[in-house]
């Protein structure tokens, strides 16, 4: 595993959720982390770093093209694509593009990300509609912040694969924070060894409305199903689409990526959260 450069992030997940959160959509100011351009870095094995300083995006190299994760924000496309030329893979190279979930953080700049590369957008199924239309799903007390639709080639069920290059990927339904919401898992050979990599959707609420959402009325079943799901997961690495969120630089830059504790805390402080967030609006 190569490290990468010391990169500090300016706000932490929690100031971001709560900037969103607190912010009716008209009003909004994203933190300044989500579009601040840093310079890609490889993360372990074929995996790039290719996103901002608080949004990732991932690039699976492969020897039949490469698998892009995320589009984080319409402003961010044009950063992205420098971002994976710079590691070294052409824009058309690029054959498929994979969602965490639709929400304008993580899939605004689908749209643009597949018109210049071309590649297949493949998304969980409970989000397919979302960013077809680009109306994210669910209610939130910070409203509706509509991105740019981009046509889903694949809607993909729990357990489907997707395959390139002799590299897997598998998706993992967490619903909560998305009805859709993905993580993503593979199995990586490196360095004479087999990790298990999960590439974690969020299970944050961040947001959403727990109580009478009447667009996603399941939501309180599937943020429990999925932290019961997360909890009985193992996976060596964990790379979070917030990577603030499990200091994701800093276990880079300290070659400390491989932790199989990283998980358990993540999910054990999202259920915390969640319990909390879930009495204040019940009352």
């Amino acid at each position: 595993m190569t490290s990468a450069p010391l990169i500090r992030t300016a706000l932490g997940f929690a100031t971001a959720v709560a900037t969103l959160a607190a912010r009716p959509a008209a009003a909004q100011k994203d933190p300044p982390a989500w579009t601040r351009p840093i310079a890609p870095f490889p993360i372990i094995g074929p995996i790039d770093y290719v996103g901002t300083d608080g949004l990732a995006a991932y690039l699976i190299r492969t020897p039949a093209g490469a698998i892009l994760i995320d589009a984080p924000m319409e402003e961010n496309a044009a950063l992205v694509e420098r971002a994976i030329v710079a590691r070294g893979v052409k824009l058309s190279d690029v054959k498929f593009i994979l969602l965490s979930h639709a929400h304008f953080d993580h899939a605004g700049g689908l749209a643009a990300l597949k018109r210049a590369t071309g590649a297949k957008l493949v998304v969980g199924v409970g989000d397919a509609a979302a960013v077809n239309t680009g109306v994210p799903p669910g209610e939130t007390s910070y409203g509706v912040i509509r991105f740019p639709a981009a046509k889903v080639d694949r809607a993909i069920p729990d357990g489907g694969r997707v395959t390139l290059g002799g590299i897997t990927l598998t998706a993992v339904a967490t619903p909560g924070h998305t009805p859709g919401c993905t993580s993503w898992s593979m199995t990586l050979p490196h360095e004479g060894r087999q990790f298990d990599v999960l590439f974690a959707c969020s299970v944050s609420v961040a947001g959403n409305k727990l109580v009478g959402n009447k667009r996603y009325p399941r939501i309180v079943a599937d943020f429990r199903r999925s932290f019961d799901r997360l909890g009985a997961l193992q996976p060596d690495v964990v790379l979070p689409f917030h990577p603030e969120s499990v200091d994701l630089m800093g276990r880079v830059r300290r070659n400390a990526l491989i932790d199989k504790a990283v998980l358990p805390k993540l999910v054990a402080d999202a259920r915390t959260a969640f319990d909390a967030d879930l009495a204040k609006q019940r009352k």
